[in-house]
């Protein structure tokens, strides 16, 4: 118990300076590449925290087991909108230009739609990865030549490396994503051990502790973000993360050994398309996620692990 304490102490001391780290290089990178905040949200640090979904998946599908390597990103999809963003409109309220999320809600739709489409059959084939892959590249290409670089005005907080040039500012944001993943890791760890001494079953440990676990770097990079006003790098951190999630780690998981579901996974992928829908459509309405959007986003996410929980999904 004493270790198990420990682990949770360490990881979150990681988890916060992983987060200041990271978003810190990040807004200063932005700045001096004239990078819009949504993009280095939707590239760089959507990237980097879907890092631990990339290792479990691939090691999930050299070992054979589809339902993990899908059901991992399902399941980070589904806790990063309701989750991640949810929990963080609750405390700040996130804002975003309504000419941006024209432009890059639909690839997180076509996305969502295109895994719906490509495992509905129960299967991923090496030839469905390779497509994913691509439409990454393209996905990235747009990003990039997309960038609209007149709204980058980005404030920051502390003078930590402030006129060191773009080399030591990637390397902020490398030194936060490595601490920010071990942080969540440990934390995991430590809460999974002390759950089991108290006799809490597996399955409750698998859909609350790791599930919210696996979604700590985004939660804490995106409140971190919206705290300093950069509600836009916290959207585009959940917008990016979940293409990459579906792009590139499902993408990779498939090309390098084909994936088979035996289980029934209509159910979830319905769920995570609907919940995305549900996403763009409460931004669109203002183009901000509210406090009370918040609330309805996490509720969702409640509504998913009760529903999974007596056995409906």
């Amino acid at each position: 118990m004493l270790i198990d304490s420990g682990l949770i102490l360490i990881g979150l001391i990681l988890l916060y300076y992983g987060g200041d780290f990271l978003v810190t290089g990040s807004t200063r990178l932005a700045k001096r590449f004239k990078i819009s905040p949504f993009i280095i949200g939707a590239t760089v640090i959507g990237f980097g925290t879907s890092a631990p979904e990339l290792a479990v998946s691939i090691l999930a599908s050299l070992h054979g087991s589809g339902e993990l390597a899908l059901g991992n990103v399902i399941g980070s999809n589904i806790a990063n909108v309701g989750l991640v963003l949810g929990l963080t409109a609750m405390l700040v309220p996130l804002t975003i230009d309504g000419r941006r999320l024209n432009e890059e809600a639909p690839s997180l739709i076509i996305a969502s739609l295109l895994i719906t489409a490509l495992a509905w059959d129960n299967n991923l084939s090496r030839i469905e990865g390779g497509i994913m892959l691509v439409l990454l590249l393209a996905y990235l290409w747009r990003a990039l030549s997309k960038n609209d670089s007149s709204d980058v005005e980005l404030e920051e907080d502390g003078q930590f490396l402030e006129n060191k040039g773009p080399a030591v500012q990637s390397a902020l944001v490398l030194v936060g994503l490595v601490m920010l993943v071990f942080g969540a890791e440990w934390m995991v760890d430590g809460a999974t051990g002390i759950a089991r001494e108290m006799g809490i079953s597996e399955w409750f440990i698998g859909v609350s502790i790791v599930a919210v676990g696996t979604s700590l770097p985004e939660i804490v990079s995106s409140i971190i973000a919206a705290r300093r006003g950069h509600g836009e790098m916290a959207i585009g951190n959940v917008f990016g993360s979940n293409i990459f999630n579906i792009l590139l780690v499902m993408g990779a998981a498939s090309s390098i050994q084909p994936l088979t579901i035996k289980v029934n996974i209509h159910p979830d992928l319905i769920y995570t398309t609907a919940l995305t829908c549900l996403l763009i459509l409460l931004i669109r309405l203002g183009h901000i996620i509210s406090k009370r959007d918040g609330f309805l986003l996490v509720a969702c996410y409640g509504v998913y692990i009760g529903l999974k929980g007596i056995g409906v999904l």
